[in-house]
Protein backbone atom coordinates (compact mmCIF):
# COMPACT_ATOMS: atom_id res chain seq x y z
CA UNK A 1 0.00 0.00 0.00
CA UNK A 2 0.88 4.00 -0.67
CA UNK A 3 0.40 5.48 2.84
CA UNK A 4 0.74 9.34 3.27
CA UNK A 5 1.87 10.31 6.52
CA UNK A 6 2.01 14.09 7.87
CA UNK A 7 4.21 15.04 10.42
CA UNK A 8 6.33 11.50 9.68
CA UNK A 9 9.70 12.72 11.25
CA UNK A 10 8.00 13.81 14.75
CA UNK A 11 7.76 11.68 18.02
CA UNK A 12 5.06 9.61 16.52
CA UNK A 13 5.37 9.95 12.96
CA UNK A 14 8.93 8.48 13.26
CA UNK A 15 7.89 5.24 14.59
CA UNK A 16 4.59 4.80 12.27
CA UNK A 17 6.56 5.09 9.26
CA UNK A 18 9.53 2.98 10.42
CA UNK A 19 6.90 0.04 10.95
CA UNK A 20 5.13 0.57 7.98
CA UNK A 21 8.16 0.24 6.11
CA UNK A 22 8.81 -2.80 8.22
CA UNK A 23 5.71 -4.05 7.12
CA UNK A 24 6.41 -3.52 3.11
CA UNK A 25 4.37 -0.50 2.55
CA UNK A 26 5.19 2.62 0.59
CA UNK A 27 5.60 6.30 2.48
CA UNK A 28 5.23 9.95 1.61
CA UNK A 29 6.26 11.79 4.42
CA UNK A 30 5.70 15.44 5.02
CA UNK A 31 7.10 16.99 7.64
CA UNK A 32 7.95 20.93 7.51
CA UNK A 33 10.42 20.76 10.45
CA UNK A 34 8.34 23.60 12.57
CA UNK A 35 10.59 25.09 14.91
CA UNK A 36 8.57 24.47 17.78
CA UNK A 37 11.76 21.74 18.82
CA UNK A 38 15.26 21.32 17.79
CA UNK A 39 14.84 20.62 14.22
CA UNK A 40 18.26 18.28 14.33
CA UNK A 41 15.83 15.81 16.40
CA UNK A 42 13.43 15.59 13.20
CA UNK A 43 16.71 14.41 11.36
CA UNK A 44 17.79 11.81 14.15
CA UNK A 45 13.60 10.76 13.95
CA UNK A 46 13.46 10.47 10.43
CA UNK A 47 16.90 8.72 9.79
CA UNK A 48 15.98 6.43 12.16
CA UNK A 49 12.65 5.40 11.08
CA UNK A 50 14.22 4.28 7.65
CA UNK A 51 17.16 3.00 9.45
CA UNK A 52 19.65 4.74 7.89
CA UNK A 53 20.83 6.34 11.02
CA UNK A 54 24.69 7.60 11.21
CA UNK A 55 26.72 10.45 11.71
CA UNK A 56 25.04 13.46 10.33
CA UNK A 57 27.26 16.37 10.18
CA UNK A 58 25.19 19.06 10.93
CA UNK A 59 25.75 22.58 9.99
CA UNK A 60 22.44 24.93 9.07
CA UNK A 61 19.16 24.11 9.11
CA UNK A 62 18.59 24.77 5.40
CA UNK A 63 21.77 23.02 3.65
CA UNK A 64 20.98 19.84 6.36
CA UNK A 65 17.51 19.78 5.26
CA UNK A 66 18.60 19.81 1.26
CA UNK A 67 21.25 17.11 2.36
CA UNK A 68 18.56 14.92 4.30
CA UNK A 69 16.42 14.52 1.46
CA UNK A 70 18.90 13.87 -1.18
CA UNK A 71 19.80 10.89 1.31
CA UNK A 72 16.65 9.33 1.95
CA UNK A 73 14.62 9.40 -1.26
CA UNK A 74 14.19 5.43 -2.18
CA UNK A 75 11.68 3.72 -4.42
CA UNK A 76 9.64 2.77 -1.16
CA UNK A 77 10.43 6.50 0.84
CA UNK A 78 10.04 9.94 0.59
CA UNK A 79 10.44 12.61 2.24
CA UNK A 80 9.01 16.41 1.79
CA UNK A 81 9.64 19.40 4.05
CA UNK A 82 6.59 21.46 3.27
CA UNK A 83 4.50 23.15 5.17
CA UNK A 84 0.16 21.50 4.68
CA UNK A 85 -1.08 24.73 4.86
CA UNK A 86 0.18 25.14 0.96
CA UNK A 87 -2.18 23.98 -0.71
CA UNK A 88 -0.69 24.66 -3.94
CA UNK A 89 2.44 22.71 -3.12
CA UNK A 90 0.40 19.51 -1.54
CA UNK A 91 -1.08 18.95 -4.89
CA UNK A 92 1.77 19.06 -6.29
CA UNK A 93 3.05 16.11 -4.10
CA UNK A 94 -0.81 14.27 -4.89
CA UNK A 95 -0.19 14.79 -8.45
CA UNK A 96 3.16 13.02 -8.31
CA UNK A 97 2.18 10.18 -6.17
CA UNK A 98 -0.61 7.67 -5.83
CA UNK A 99 -1.93 7.29 -2.31
CA UNK A 100 -4.28 4.69 -0.77
CA UNK A 101 -4.37 6.59 2.69
CA UNK A 102 -3.45 9.30 4.75
CA UNK A 103 -2.19 9.46 8.34
CA UNK A 104 -2.60 12.86 9.62
CA UNK A 105 -0.53 13.50 12.80
CA UNK A 106 1.14 16.69 11.84
CA UNK A 107 -0.22 20.07 13.85
CA UNK A 108 0.89 22.68 16.37
CA UNK A 109 1.07 20.62 19.33
CA UNK A 110 1.28 21.97 23.07
CA UNK A 111 -1.59 23.51 25.51
CA UNK A 112 0.04 25.80 27.11
CA UNK A 113 1.97 27.56 23.20
CA UNK A 114 -1.80 27.25 22.25
CA UNK A 115 -2.86 30.25 24.40
CA UNK A 116 -0.13 32.13 23.30
CA UNK A 117 -0.49 31.81 19.45
CA UNK A 118 -4.32 30.50 18.84
CA UNK A 119 -4.40 32.15 15.34
CA UNK A 120 -1.45 29.91 14.33
CA UNK A 121 -3.00 27.24 15.75
CA UNK A 122 -6.63 27.71 14.23
CA UNK A 123 -4.33 28.22 10.82
CA UNK A 124 -2.35 24.91 11.07
CA UNK A 125 -4.84 22.76 12.73
CA UNK A 126 -7.73 23.29 10.83
CA UNK A 127 -6.93 24.99 7.38
CA UNK A 128 -4.19 22.39 7.41
CA UNK A 129 -6.41 19.54 7.89
CA UNK A 130 -8.78 21.04 5.79
CA UNK A 131 -5.93 21.01 2.62
CA UNK A 132 -5.55 18.02 2.96
CA UNK A 133 -9.60 16.42 2.97
CA UNK A 134 -10.00 19.35 -0.08
CA UNK A 135 -7.15 17.32 -1.85
CA UNK A 136 -8.49 13.48 -0.77
CA UNK A 137 -12.10 15.41 -2.61
CA UNK A 138 -9.96 16.05 -6.01
CA UNK A 139 -7.22 12.80 -5.89
CA UNK A 140 -10.47 10.69 -5.29
CA UNK A 141 -8.83 9.61 -1.65
CA UNK A 142 -11.22 7.91 0.24
CA UNK A 143 -9.34 7.11 2.97
CA UNK A 144 -8.39 9.16 5.84
CA UNK A 145 -7.03 8.58 10.11
CA UNK A 146 -6.98 11.66 11.71
CA UNK A 147 -4.46 12.44 15.14
CA UNK A 148 -6.97 14.04 17.80
CA UNK A 149 -6.25 14.02 21.61
CA UNK A 150 -7.58 13.67 24.86
CA UNK A 151 -7.52 17.04 25.38
CA UNK A 152 -10.78 17.56 23.54
CA UNK A 153 -12.24 16.30 27.05
CA UNK A 154 -11.62 19.10 28.66
CA UNK A 155 -11.91 19.17 32.69
CA UNK A 156 -14.40 15.64 32.09
CA UNK A 157 -15.99 15.02 35.19
CA UNK A 158 -17.13 11.50 33.57
CA UNK A 159 -14.03 9.07 34.50
CA UNK A 160 -13.10 7.69 32.65
CA UNK A 161 -13.36 9.43 29.47
CA UNK A 162 -15.80 7.96 27.05
CA UNK A 163 -15.62 8.56 22.82
CA UNK A 164 -19.94 9.01 23.60
CA UNK A 165 -19.13 11.97 26.41
CA UNK A 166 -19.96 15.41 25.61
CA UNK A 167 -16.69 17.55 24.58
CA UNK A 168 -18.23 20.90 23.49
CA UNK A 169 -16.28 22.85 26.55
CA UNK A 170 -12.44 22.44 25.85
CA UNK A 171 -10.37 24.50 27.74
CA UNK A 172 -7.34 25.44 25.30
CA UNK A 173 -7.41 26.65 21.70
CA UNK A 174 -5.34 23.33 20.85
CA UNK A 175 -7.71 21.37 22.13
CA UNK A 176 -10.46 23.50 20.35
CA UNK A 177 -8.77 22.66 17.00
CA UNK A 178 -8.51 19.01 17.71
CA UNK A 179 -12.10 19.11 18.53
CA UNK A 180 -12.85 21.35 14.94
CA UNK A 181 -11.13 18.85 12.98
CA UNK A 182 -13.06 15.79 14.22
CA UNK A 183 -16.15 17.52 13.40
CA UNK A 184 -14.84 18.31 10.24
CA UNK A 185 -13.91 15.00 9.16
CA UNK A 186 -17.69 14.04 9.53
CA UNK A 187 -18.80 17.07 7.23
CA UNK A 188 -16.53 15.55 4.51
CA UNK A 189 -17.49 12.08 5.40
CA UNK A 190 -21.38 13.23 4.94
CA UNK A 191 -20.43 15.14 1.75
CA UNK A 192 -17.86 13.26 0.02
CA UNK A 193 -17.40 9.73 1.56
CA UNK A 194 -14.02 10.06 2.79
CA UNK A 195 -14.01 7.24 5.54
CA UNK A 196 -12.08 8.64 8.61
CA UNK A 197 -11.09 7.45 11.83
CA UNK A 198 -10.60 9.94 14.37
CA UNK A 199 -7.66 8.65 17.10
CA UNK A 200 -7.82 10.67 20.88
CA UNK A 201 -4.48 9.73 21.82
CA UNK A 202 -3.74 9.75 25.34
CA UNK A 203 -0.40 11.56 26.85
CA UNK A 204 2.14 9.37 24.67
CA UNK A 205 5.62 8.98 25.93
CA UNK A 206 8.83 6.68 25.32
CA UNK A 207 11.81 6.74 22.88
CA UNK A 208 11.92 9.99 20.71
CA UNK A 209 9.79 11.87 22.80
CA UNK A 210 9.37 15.52 22.32
CA UNK A 211 12.01 17.76 24.75
CA UNK A 212 8.87 19.96 25.55
CA UNK A 213 6.92 17.11 27.22
CA UNK A 214 7.25 16.42 30.87
CA UNK A 215 8.69 13.08 31.18
CA UNK A 216 11.40 14.12 28.95
CA UNK A 217 12.06 17.74 30.59
CA UNK A 218 12.01 16.23 34.17
CA UNK A 219 14.54 13.26 32.89
CA UNK A 220 17.20 15.61 31.92
CA UNK A 221 16.40 17.72 34.58
CA UNK A 222 16.62 15.27 37.37
CA UNK A 223 19.86 13.94 35.26
CA UNK A 224 21.28 17.36 35.03
CA UNK A 225 20.31 18.64 39.06
CA UNK A 226 18.91 21.35 37.92
CA UNK A 227 15.60 22.55 39.48
CA UNK A 228 12.28 20.81 37.42
CA UNK A 229 9.04 22.98 37.28
CA UNK A 230 6.53 21.14 39.07
CA UNK A 231 3.24 22.91 38.63
CA UNK A 232 -0.02 22.01 41.19
CA UNK A 233 0.11 19.73 44.07
CA UNK A 234 1.48 16.74 41.97
CA UNK A 235 -2.10 15.42 42.19
CA UNK A 236 -2.89 16.13 38.81
CA UNK A 237 -3.26 12.87 36.90
CA UNK A 238 -2.39 11.30 33.12
CA UNK A 239 -3.35 8.39 31.42
CA UNK A 240 0.20 7.42 29.98
CA UNK A 241 0.16 5.70 26.79
CA UNK A 242 3.50 3.71 25.84
CA UNK A 243 4.75 4.73 21.90
CA UNK A 244 4.57 1.12 20.98
CA UNK A 245 0.73 0.69 22.02
CA UNK A 246 0.05 3.60 20.19
CA UNK A 247 1.69 2.73 16.95
CA UNK A 248 -0.14 -0.70 17.73
CA UNK A 249 -3.53 0.94 17.67
CA UNK A 250 -2.79 2.96 14.47
CA UNK A 251 -1.61 0.29 12.85
CA UNK A 252 -5.04 -1.78 13.38
CA UNK A 253 -6.69 1.29 12.97
CA UNK A 254 -5.56 1.39 9.44
CA UNK A 255 -6.23 -2.59 8.72
CA UNK A 256 -9.90 -1.82 10.14
CA UNK A 257 -10.14 1.47 7.64
CA UNK A 258 -8.92 -0.52 4.70
CA UNK A 259 -11.27 -3.41 5.23
CA UNK A 260 -15.00 -1.64 5.77
CA UNK A 261 -16.26 1.23 3.97
CA UNK A 262 -18.90 4.16 5.14
CA UNK A 263 -16.46 4.68 8.09
CA UNK A 264 -16.60 7.50 10.76
CA UNK A 265 -15.51 6.77 13.94
CA UNK A 266 -13.90 8.33 16.67
CA UNK A 267 -11.44 6.40 19.26
CA UNK A 268 -9.52 6.42 22.39
CA UNK A 269 -5.78 5.24 22.48
CA UNK A 270 -4.93 5.11 25.96
CA UNK A 271 -2.95 2.79 28.40
CA UNK A 272 -6.43 2.85 30.76
CA UNK A 273 -3.81 3.10 33.73
CA UNK A 274 -3.51 6.35 35.62
CA UNK A 275 -0.81 7.78 37.07
CA UNK A 276 -0.72 11.40 39.10
CA UNK A 277 2.58 13.83 38.93
CA UNK A 278 4.13 12.53 41.97
CA UNK A 279 4.12 8.65 41.17
CA UNK A 280 5.48 10.15 37.80
CA UNK A 281 7.96 12.10 39.59
CA UNK A 282 9.14 9.22 41.89
CA UNK A 283 9.43 6.85 38.93
CA UNK A 284 11.47 8.92 37.17
CA UNK A 285 13.67 9.36 40.59
CA UNK A 286 13.84 5.58 41.67
CA UNK A 287 14.46 4.80 37.56
CA UNK A 288 17.73 7.43 37.63
CA UNK A 289 18.45 6.61 41.17
CA UNK A 290 18.73 10.37 41.62
CA UNK A 291 16.48 12.73 43.46
CA UNK A 292 14.74 16.07 42.03
CA UNK A 293 14.81 19.50 42.80
CA UNK A 294 11.45 20.59 42.57
CA UNK A 295 10.79 23.90 41.95
CA UNK A 296 6.65 24.35 43.11
CA UNK A 297 4.70 26.30 40.82
CA UNK A 298 0.75 27.32 40.51
CA UNK A 299 -1.55 25.57 37.77
CA UNK A 300 -1.21 26.25 34.69
CA UNK A 301 -3.93 27.63 32.29
CA UNK A 302 -5.33 25.51 29.89
CA UNK A 303 -4.04 22.03 31.87
CA UNK A 304 -6.01 19.53 32.67
CA UNK A 305 -6.76 18.13 35.81
CA UNK A 306 -6.91 14.01 34.99
CA UNK A 307 -7.02 11.99 32.11
CA UNK A 308 -8.67 8.62 31.76
CA UNK A 309 -9.17 6.32 28.79
CA UNK A 310 -12.04 4.27 28.62
CA UNK A 311 -10.52 1.91 26.15
CA UNK A 312 -13.51 -0.02 25.46
CA UNK A 313 -14.39 0.53 22.25
CA UNK A 314 -11.00 0.12 20.59
CA UNK A 315 -10.93 -3.00 21.94
CA UNK A 316 -13.68 -3.98 20.83
CA UNK A 317 -13.77 -2.48 17.12
CA UNK A 318 -10.19 -2.63 16.15
CA UNK A 319 -8.64 -5.24 18.46
CA UNK A 320 -6.16 -2.98 20.78
CA UNK A 321 -4.58 -4.76 23.51
CA UNK A 322 -1.64 -1.85 25.57
CA UNK A 323 0.77 -4.44 26.65
CA UNK A 324 3.24 -1.88 28.04
CA UNK A 325 2.61 -0.82 31.90
CA UNK A 326 3.84 2.63 33.05
CA UNK A 327 6.51 1.52 35.20
CA UNK A 328 8.32 -0.42 32.30
CA UNK A 329 7.49 2.51 29.96
CA UNK A 330 9.39 4.15 31.97
CA UNK A 331 12.66 2.29 32.26
CA UNK A 332 12.57 1.86 28.41
CA UNK A 333 11.99 5.21 28.31
CA UNK A 334 15.08 6.29 30.99
CA UNK A 335 17.50 3.74 28.81
CA UNK A 336 17.08 5.33 25.68
CA UNK A 337 17.42 8.86 26.93
CA UNK A 338 20.40 7.87 28.51
CA UNK A 339 21.68 6.28 25.36
CA UNK A 340 20.52 9.44 23.11
CA UNK A 341 19.84 12.57 24.74
CA UNK A 342 21.06 15.14 22.05
CA UNK A 343 19.77 18.32 23.75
Amino acid sequence: MNYLVTGGSGFIGSHLIEQLLKNGHSVINIDNFDDFYDYKIKIRNTLESIGNYSDFEFSDKTSDLAHLSSITQSSNYKLYTEDIRDKNTLKKIFENHPIDLIIHLAALAGVRPSIERPLEYEEVNIKGTMNLWELCKEFNIRKFINASSSSVYGNNDKIPFAETDNVDRPISPYAATKRCVEVLGHVYHNLYNIDSIHLRFFTVYGPRQRPDLAIYKFTKLITEEKEVPFYGDGNTSRDYTYINDIIDGIIKSIIYLENNSDLYEIINLGESEVVSLNEMLSSLEATLKKSAIKKNLPMQPGDVLKTNADITKARTLIGYKPATNFQNGIKKFVEWFLRNDIQ
